[in-house]
C-alpha cells in the first residue's frame, strides 16, 4: 500500500521511530474510518497489480505477418518472443507495448529471438527504444546466406550491444518465475527428451513424406514449451517440416498442449501432420497476416487435428477460401491489415483457460479437463 502524499512544506525527521509512529497513526486512522463504514482507497499500481494476480497471460499480438508473442506470469516477469518487423514508424513496438499496458507491465524481464529473419528480429532496435529489456536470448549465429538477413542480424546485434544476452541450447531452462519453459529446438539440434514428460513411440511418423531442408534461418528457430501448473504452451518459432519430425519422431517428447502457436505463421512449409496431430492441441492460434502464409494445407490439418476444440487466425488468410478460413468471432483483424487486434489468453495452474479476441471482448472459456 502506498501513502497519500506528503505536504512537501513540512520538514521530515527522518529517524526508524517516527517512521514507525507514522505508520502506525496510519494504519490506526484507516482503522477508525473502517468501523466508521468510511472507505479507504487503496493505490495499487498497473505493476503492482500485475504481480497480484495468479493468472498466466499471453498476448498473440498481430505483427501483420510477423510474431510477437507476450507471456506475463503472475510474477510480473515477462518474456516477448520476437519483435515483429523494423519500419511503420514503431508501429510494431507500439502494439507490444500496447499488450504491456494491458498485463500491468512497465518492462521485459526477457526478449527470445527463435530466429533472424526481419519478421522475428527486425522490430527489437525500435523496441529498445521504448522498453527496458532485462536479457536477450537468441540461438547464436545467423545461418543463412542472405544480404536481408545478415543486415537484421547486425542492426540486432548492434542494437543490444552492452545488454545481457544469451545463446540457447535444446535442453535449456529459460528461468521466468512461475513458468517452467524449456528450450526444445534451436540452431538446428533438438531435445530428446523433455522433464517430466513420458517419451511415447509416434503413430503418425509412419505416414509422413520425407521433406527437403532448407538453407534458411526457419529451421534453425528456438522452439520452446511453456507449463504453468497443468497447463501447456507450444511455441516452435518459424520451424519447418524436416526439423518438426526429428524433434517428434520416432518418439514424441512432447507430449499434448492446451495451446498451439501454429508453427510459421499457417504456412504448409511447416504443420506435419507427425507432429500437429501428436501434441493434440485443445486450442490453436494461427499468426498468419492478411496475405502471409494461412495456407490452406496448414490450416486444414491444424483444423483436424485430434481433440482440436478452436483454431483463431490474427487474419482472414484473403489468398485462400472460406472453407480454409475460421469464422469470423475466432479472427481478430477479419478484414485487411493495419487494424492491430490481438489475441489474449488467461491461464490457469489447473489448465483451465479463456481466449479473448480484443476486436470484439468476446470471451471463450475452456474447462479444465
Amino acid at each position: 500500500m502506498r501513502s497519500a502524499p506528503y505536504d512537501r512544506s513540512i520538514p521530515l525527521i527522518h529517524t526508524s521511530a517516527t517512521r514507525h509512529a507514522t505508520v502506525f497513526a496510519a494504519l490506526l486512522m484507516a482503522f477508525a474510518l473502517a468501523l466508521l463504514g468510511v472507505a479507504v482507497p487503496v493505490r495499487i499500481d498497473a505493476q503492482t497489480a500485475s504481480r497480484n494476480q495468479s493468472n498466466l497471460l499471453i498476448y498473440i499480438i498481430d505483427v501483420e505477418g510477423g510474431q510477437a508473442t507476450l507471456l506475463v506470469s503472475p510474477s510480473g516477469s515477462s518474456l516477448l518472443v520476437d519483435t515483429g518487423w523494423p519500419g511503420n514508424d514503431g508501429r510494431d513496438a507500439q502494439r507490444i507495448q500496447a499488450a504491456m499496458k494491458d498485463a500491468g507491465i512497465s518492462k521485459i524481464s526477457k526478449v527470445l529471438i527463435t530466429h533472424f529473419h526481419t519478421d522475428h528480429v527486425g522490430g527489437v532496435p525500435e523496441l529498445v527504444k521504448r522498453v527496458e529489456v532485462g536479457e536477450f536470448l537468441d540461438h547464436g549465429i545467423n545461418r543463412e546466406d542472405s544480404d536481408i538477413t545478415r543486415k537484421d542480424t547486425a542492426a540486432y546485434l548492434k542494437a543490444i550491444q552492452g545488454k545481457p544476452r544469451r545463446v540457447l541450447h535444446p535442453g535449456d531452462r529459460i528461468e521466468i518465475p512461475g513458468l517452467n519453459t524449456t528450450v526444445l529446438t534451436a540452431d538446428g539440434e533438438h531435445v530428446h527428451s523433455v522433464a517430466g514428460t513420458k517419451l511415447v513411440p509416434n503413430p503418425y511418423c509412419a505416414t509422413e513424406p520425407k521433406w527437403e531442408l532448407d538453407g534458411t534461418e526457419n529451421p534453425r528457430s528456438v522452439g520452446i514449451l511453456v507449463r504453468f501448473g497443468a497447463f501447456s504452451f507450444l511455441d516452435l518459432g518459424d520451424l519447418t517440416k524436416p526439423k518438426e519430425i526429428a524433434l517428434v519422431c520416432p518418439n514424441n517428447p512432447i507430449g499434448t498442449v492446451d495451446l498451439y502457436l501454429v508453427t510459421h505463421h499457417g504456412f504448409n512449409l511447416s504443420n506435419t501432420r507427425s507432429i500437429v496431430d501428436a501434441i493434440h492441441p485443445r486450442v490453436a492460434i494461427m499468426d498468419n497476416g492478411a496475405h502471409k502464409a494461412g495456407s490452406p494445407e496448414a490450416w486444414q490439418t491444424v483444423h483436424e487435428s485430434p481433440g482440436l476444440e478452436d483454431l483463431y487466425m490474427l487474419h482472414t488468410a484473403e489468398g485462400s477460401d472460406a472453407a480454409h478460413n475460421s469464422p469470423e468471432a475466432m479472427i481478430a483483424n477479419p478484414k485487411g491489415g493495419g487494424d492491430g487486434a490481438y489475441f489474449k489468453v488467461i491461464a490457469r495452474t489447473d489448465g483451465s483457460f479463456s481466449v479473448t479476441n480484443s476486436r470484439t471482448g468476446q470471451t471463450k472459456n475452456y474447462a479444465h479437463q
